[in-house]
């Protein structure tokens, strides 16, 4: 609470982010009243207080951006020194590639012909270049027909990430509820209500893993859902740190163990006379390779389904 202080007050009400301070006039005779409560002749003084943010902490792992796009692999050739990482796409030596694992710049002019450097190839058929490591401090020629790819220029590790998540074929949960939201299945008002993932599989809940290449990048990515948002429909959030418990008979009216909700009114006056629930998967995909790790958050997928909640009857004699 900050600036007055309701030490006399008669009584105090918060109000959104003001504290309503009812104070009996006598007790403030040597001040001046802003506003008086006209039916009970109480001066009232509005507080400004701090109100706590109830949103819920988002404590998963963060996403740690694109990566860098060249990056040097001594151990394809069998050096472990310096080990695989990051390095500038361009020097003084030309641009970095990584399939080269060497930075690039052509010969000017070029080696005349029956030179070794040719490969037996003649002038005018493909080029001669130079690639020098830096690492190991190694200069040599190579020819290639087609000028040796611009890593600078090509994708992120997070860009080759993101084709192997596309070939991972992630799907939102299969809804698994009860009460069931098939025709005629109704459940009760003070009921629990159990949640979970149907036969969860690798494209559903995961893990799942899968490693694509682009631009002389390899990049492996694993999947597995953190949570599930459930929105019950009645204005209520569910958050699940697992894929639940799939309801059984003989559970009887025992609550969820891990994920449930109780409704408190019917779903009568919804929409078709049913709550639309709806789950929502958040995904935490992990890649490796380039020498660098990354992080993304995949948090859109989901599914709904529409149950129907009715209240108790009771027949009287």
């Amino acid at each position: 609470m900050r600036g007055v202080s309701c030490r006399l007050l008669a009584s105090a009400v918060l109000l959104g982010g003001y504290l309503l301070c009812a104070v009996a006039t006598p007790a403030i005779a040597d001040t001046v009243c802003d506003q008086i409560d006209p039916q009970t002749g109480v001066c009232l003084v509005w507080v400004v207080v701090d109100v706590p943010d109830t949103d819920p902490v988002d404590d998963g792992p963060k996403d740690t951006g694109t990566g860098a796009s060249c990056y040097w692999d001594g151990t394809k050739q069998g050096i472990n020194r310096p080990p695989p990482g990051p390095v500038p796409c361009s020097s003084e030596y030309g641009y970095w590639s990584n399939s080269y694992r060497c930075y690039i710049r052509a010969l000017v002019p070029q080696p005349p012909a029956g030179d070794p450097a040719w490969q037996g190839h003649e002038p005018g058929d493909g080029a001669v270049y130079d690639c020098y490591q830096p690492q190991t401090d190694l200069l040599i020629h190579i020819w290639s027909a087609d000028a040796p790819e611009n890593s600078g220029a090509g994708p992120s590790p997070r860009d080759v990430a993101q084709i192997a998540i596309d070939d991972m074929a992630l799907r939102a949960i299969n809804i698994g509820i009860t009460p069931s939201p098939a025709a005629g299945r109704i459940g009760l008002v003070g009921m629990p209500v159990w949640m979970w993932a149907q036969s969860p599989d690798d494209h559903t809940y995961g893990p799942i893993t899968a490693t694509a290449s682009a631009g002389g990048i390899t990049i492996t990515a694993t999947a597995t859902v953190r949570k599930v948002t459930w929105q019950m429909g009645d204005g209520t959030t569910v958050v699940c740190d697992s894929a639940g418990t799939p309801y059984q008979a003989k559970h009887g009216k025992q609550p969820s163990p891990d994920c449930g909700h109780v409704y408190e009114t019917s779903s009568a006056g919804e929409p078709g006379g049913m709550y639309t629930v709806t789950a929502t998967s958040a995904w935490v995909i992990t890649w490796a390779g380039a020498g660098q790790t990354g992080t993304i958050r995949l948090d859109g997928l989901q599914r709904s389904v529409e149950i129907t909640v009715g209240e108790a009857q009771v027949l009287v004699d």
